[in-house]
């Protein structure tokens, strides 16, 4: 509108889902120019309205008045004031001729109406056609004031809201916060169950699943689409976890998950894993639903939705045998490397032995001897020590798989290391 300028805000960041930061710049409203219009045919009620008002405190900075409905037409299309109080009876052009015209232009300013009548059918009218609020006669000074202030702030508010539309990040920015209002609530915090609701088709129950993806791929475009498509069928949404970027979750209305699994198995060229729970007959009960789901899927209660080919195979297998090497300290098996990369034990047994020439705990084995023959030649940590970080509570047995690797104990190695290094045999 006129009566506003705008400014660029320095870039804003916000984290997705799958960490990485996004930025972008938008117009935020800085108040130099608000303008409010007055209407009524009684100067003497216009009069207590602008002696009434606190102006300036809420950002008025122009005040207008009009005795009648046309020459508020005029003011309003002349100088498009932000806020309008406006009388309900006036001869000629009504208070409520006035909105219904306004409401046709889609007008963005807050209506106030102001009468004398308590009158439901008045209310119901000025409701249906958009208005802000509505002051009964006498009018009072704080109420008065603060029915200004609340729509000031509602239209700035509006205001820039139609900024970050034009700027093209409004739907993502509301897509990050709804994200992270579902993280909450599955966390359990506290969280309002009408904000979710928004989100979803209305129905009686719902039912929640929990989507798992590959940890080396990026799953927000694949949530995104699917959330697309749920919204799109009417069958509900799918929400990015902000605490964990290859969770998703999934509320559907009842009975359309088998057209959800369709769609993934067609459209997903990613492997996915699937835990279903139970119906839902409240938003409320979601923390509980979500703590299901998740230990569902921790006991590998899942279904697994995948369409690999060979090249997925073995850039599969090459991640599985990075991943060894950067954890092959911790307990690693093939039971959580099947569930971690979406193979089965048999063949991550098998491909991992061609890809590598050893298994599984061989190789671990080869990794862990090797950092103890460094950590015994380069350090002084004892040998009860070096067996606990590299992950084997039993130092015997440790030293017992050091020897049988390398020919020695940890002890005899670690001394003929130090006379290697004086020169004294």
């Amino acid at each position: 509108m006129s009566g506003f300028s705008f400014r660029w805000v320095q870039k804003k960041t916000v984290r997705q889902n799958d960490g990485r930061r996004i930025s972008y710049s938008y117009k935020k409203g800085v108040k130099r120019v608000m303008k409010a219009l007055i209407i009524d045919d009684e100067f003497n009620v216009r009069y207590v309205i602008r002696e009434l008002g606190q102006w300036k405190k809420y950002g008025i900075t122009d005040l207008f008045e009009a005795s009648n409905g046309e020459e508020a037409k005029r003011i309003i299309d002349k100088e498009q004031p932000e806020i309008i109080f406006t009388d309900v009876k006036m001869p000629g052009m009504t208070g409520l001729d006035l909105i219904e015209w306004l409401d046709s232009l889609s007008y963005p300013g807050k209506v106030i109406f102001i009468t004398g009548y308590d009158d439901y059918s008045f209310m119901r009218k000025a409701i249906k056609c958009n208005s802000f609020d509505y002051l009964l006669k006498p009018i009072e000074a704080d109420s008065f004031n603060r029915t200004l202030e609340e729509a000031v702030k509602s239209w700035t508010n509006d205001e820039e809201d139609r900024q970050l539309k034009e700027t093209g990040v409004y739907e993502e920015i509301k897509r990050l916060r709804t994200n992270q209002i579902v993280t909450e609530a599955c966390s359990g915090e506290l969280f309002d169950p009408a904000e979710i609701a928004a989100c979803l088709p209305a129905t009686d129950e719902y039912e929640a699943a929990l989507i798992s993806f590959y940890h080396m791929h990026h799953s927000d475009p694949y949530i995104q689409r699917l959330a697309d498509e749920l919204a799109y069928q009417g069958w509900g949404n799918a929400f990015a976890l902000q605490n964990d970027h290859c969770l998703c979750l999934v509320i559907t209305v009842n009975g359309v998950w088998l057209s959800v699994e369709e769609w993934i198995s067609t459209q997903f060229d990613i492997p996915v894993r699937l835990v279903n729970g139970e119906s839902l007959k409240s938003l409320e009960e979601l923390p509980h639903s979500f703590k299901e789901l998740q230990q569902a899927l921790e006991d590998q209660n899942f279904r697994t939705i995948h369409r690999l080919n060979d090249l997925d195979h073995a850039c599969r297998m090459r991640n599985i045998v990075y991943y060894v090497n950067a954890y092959y300290m911790e307990d690693l098996t093939l039971e959580k490397l099947s569930g971690k990369f979406f193979l089965s034990r048999e063949h991550i047994s098998r491909k991992f032995k061609q890809e590598t020439g050893l298994t599984l705990s061989k190789y671990i084995a080869k990794l862990r001897i090797d950092r103890a023959q460094y950590w015994l030649r380069e350090t002084d940590e004892s040998i009860l020590s070096i067996s606990f970080m590299l992950g084997y509570q039993d130092e015997k047995y440790f030293s017992k798989l050091f020897k049988k690797v390398v020919g020695q104990t940890p002890f005899e190695y670690r001394n003929n290391q130090k006379k290697q290094l004086t020169g004294s045999f």
